[in-house]
């Protein structure tokens, strides 16, 4: 992936297009009354670069299997995505003043009742963990060149799971990840610990065995040059730190605090707000064309119904939860492989086990002995969707992180 970042024409694009993210970001938030306009406007420009220059994906398509991957890991700034994918062309520009109404699926949260969410973000903290999950999918199972792109609250980069997320990721060399943290200082009622001291930030990260790489969150040159850095990174993660203005672009509310999930108010308010940022735009027309993913890179798969035999323990037979639930894994991948997959250097079976592993040869979509062995599940019994590793819907894998005792 070669980014010109001395494309004077493609920079302007991105920087109307980040500017557009924000106006959609007011005037639906404020539409709705409520929502997180302030934390959009601290990532337009990471946004912006990544759907409309980094990402390979079709608009068209978006569960096509061989695309990039976006997580949104700080999901309240989901009118920004919205946003996006209605400058993608997916949705159209109207449809984001219904959001939060309760006849719209657009949500204050994104979930995957959207066909372009592949996981629901709500719970912050818990983005990673899943891009983690992913990326270990793509490289070692699909051995696909498939990216994962994450955005990360700086708020939320405290919680625990993203450390031990960032941990997991450099272990297994996942280079095809990309986190982004949206490092704009304030949180929901403060300032976050580190604020804007990047030093501390790169230093954590390098600790865990990430490639960290400091930027302008603001600035569409350095943004490309940094996620062109990330795609050549051959050994480990990338952590791109952007250095951000929660509220950037709203003369209002930029840097300031008691800002966090406050709509500004319809009329006057939001109004003046978008006058100002539409003087900002510089006018250049909209050139883009998507980066398309390669055309029969990865198939679509439909999951099918799997069928498992009754367990043979007999009536008031004591089985340790644990055991049990290992025997259940197992014989579900013994009737389906894919449901349940382990890397092949974690092959770790239990002498008490009384499951027959099966050979190692038989990998790397190999089932595992006991639950204690699970290092990652895809998600396969959510509401509408049959077990397996694909959604019985579109095709695209979905996937959750399990760290289990």
């Amino acid at each position: 992936m070669a980014i010109q970042t001395e494309n004077a024409a493609l920079v302007s694009v991105l920087e109307d297009k980040a500017t557009l993210l924000r106006i959609h970001s007011i005037r639906s938030t404020s539409e709705a009354g409520s929502g997180h306009p302030t934390s959009c406007a601290s990532a337009a420009e990471i946004v912006s670069a990544l759907f409309f220059s980094v990402m390979r994906y079709d608009p068209a398509d978006p569960t096509n299997p061989a695309s990039d991957v976006f997580v949104l890991s700080k999901g309240h700034a989901a009118p920004i995505l919205y946003a996006a994918w209605a400058e993608a062309g997916f949705l159209k520009i109207e449809d984001l003043m219904s959001l939060r109404k309760i006849t719209s699926d657009l949500e204050g949260h994104p979930t995957p009742r959207l066909p372009f969410v592949d996981v629901a973000t709500g719970s912050l903290g818990q983005g990673l963990s899943v891009g983690v999950g992913m990326a270990l999918n793509a490289k070692y199972v699909d051995r696909s060149d498939q990216r994962i792109y994450v955005l990360i609250g700086d708020g939320e980069s405290a919680e625990g799971s993203v450390w031990e997320a960032a941990e997991v990721a450099s272990y297994y060399k996942l280079n095809n990840l990309c986190a982004t943290i949206d490092i704009n200082r304030l949180g929901q009622s403060q300032p976050t610990m580190l604020q804007h001291d990047i030093e501390t930030y790169q230093e954590r990260w390098r600790a865990f065995g990430w490639l960290p790489i400091p930027v302008d969150g603001h600035s569409i040159p350095e943004l490309l040059e940094a996620f062109d850095s990330a795609a050549r990174a051959a050994d480990r993660p990338t952590v791109i730190l952007a250095r951000t203005l929660k509220g950037k672009g709203i003369a209002i509310a930029e840097d300031r605090e008691g800002w966090h999930g406050k709509a500004l108010k319809k009329g006057e308010e939001s109004e003046t707000a978008i006058r100002a940022l539409e003087g900002r735009l510089n006018g250049t027309p909209a050139r883009w064309t998507p980066n398309l993913p390669p055309a029969g890179s990865m198939r679509r798969e439909t999951a099918a119904p799997v069928s498992l035999p009754n367990p043979s323990y007999a009536p008031g037979e004591q089985v340790a939860t644990r055991e049990a639930f290992g025997a259940a894994l197992a014989a579900l991948g013994q009737a389906d492989p894919r449901v349940v997959w382990a890397p092949r250097w974690e092959w770790r079976p239990r002498a008490r086990s009384r499951l027959s592993p099966l050979s190692p040869a038989s990998s790397p979509a190999r089932m595992i002995s006991s639950a204690s062995q699970l290092s990652a599940i895809p998600i396969s019994s959510w509401p509408g969707r049959t077990p397996g590793f694909r959604s019985e819907k579109t095709g695209r894998r979905r996937w959750a992180w399990r760290t289990w005792p």
